[in-house]
């Protein structure tokens, strides 16, 4: 089993930016893929990107492509998502996640996810 803590969360005015980390232990890192969600208040958890094992392959949900970038360091065993142009629906609780499948395409689900984090406030002011 995979632990996952993420961090670098807070308060930012829109327009700015966040780096959130995500730091894995229990595992080895680099055989697995990582994903980014969030879960806005009264909304369903939102697929927001991922990364394969060794970092070659991303995948982006429209809403943040050109926006987040997810990157890794296997070498530091941790994920990250840079968060550019923040907008006030950017507020949520963001999750990292770890998929141990070695499936070839990058999972969108979060069901498709074995680890999660506890989550990392991010709120975006007006």
């Amino acid at each position: 089993q995979v632990q996952l803590v993420e961090s670098g969360g807070g308060l930012v005015q829109a327009g700015g930016s966040l780096r959130l980390s995500c730091a894995a232990s229990g595992r080895t890192f680099s055989s697995y893929s990582m994903g980014w969600f969030r879960q806005a208040p009264g909304k369903e958890r939102e697929f927001l990107a991922a990364l394969s094992a060794s970092g070659g392959r991303a995948s982006y949900a429209d809403s943040v492509k050109g926006r987040f970038t997810i990157s890794r360091d296997n070498a530091k065993n941790t994920v990250y998502l840079q968060m550019n142009s923040l907008n006030p629906e950017d507020t949520a609780v963001y999750y990292c996640a770890a998929d141990y499948s070695r499936r070839v395409r990058l999972a969108t689900s979060s069901n498709s996810y074995d680890s999660w984090g506890q989550g990392t406030q991010v709120t975006v002011s007006s």
